[in-house]
């Protein structure tokens, strides 16, 4: 009975020790931190707004440790499209965002009301069918909602 009660023991402590040093399901290794995923809502046709919301991305980054650390998203729809266009205000903020790896994402249903193609948009962004829909898949793969 000892020597069956100290097997026990032995496995149990084995069992514990390799979980102790074994990583979770989505958990970093090392000195990695977890990949931080966030989804900003811009629905404003509003420079001012525009520029909060980058500088959220941007300082998202900052604070995390840039694009290897982070996955953004910014997904516009309604009067927000307008900042997208060719010849928007925030352009060269949304180009500089685009190049740090933010996604910047268009709603085609938005487009197709306001009549919009995509020769009128900027280059490098991407299209989902509906901005409302991504922004409900992405909170429900666990990614942070912002809206500023």
């Amino acid at each position: 009975m000892p020597t069956d009660l100290a097997r026990r023991w032995w496995l149990r402590a084995a069992a514990l020790a390799l979980m102790a040093v074994a990583p979770l399901p989505g958990m970093a290794q090392g000195n990695e931190r977890p990949m931080m995923r966030a989804v900003i809502q811009v629905s404003d046709n509003d420079p001012q707004k525009w520029n909060l919301a980058l500088n959220n991305a941007r300082n998202v980054q900052d604070d995390l440790g840039g694009p290897e650390a982070t996955e953004l998203e910014i997904v516009v729809y309604g009067p927000g499209i307008g900042m997208l266009k060719t010849d928007s205000p925030v352009a060269k903020r949304i180009a500089d965002a685009l190049g740090k790896g933010v996604k910047v994402i268009a709603c085609e249903n938005t487009m197709k009301a306001q009549k919009l193609t995509y020769a009128d948009m900027l280059p490098n962004i991407g299209y989902v069918p509906a901005g409302v829909v991504e922004l409900m898949k992405r909170q429900r793969e666990g990614w942070a909602y912002i809206r500023p």
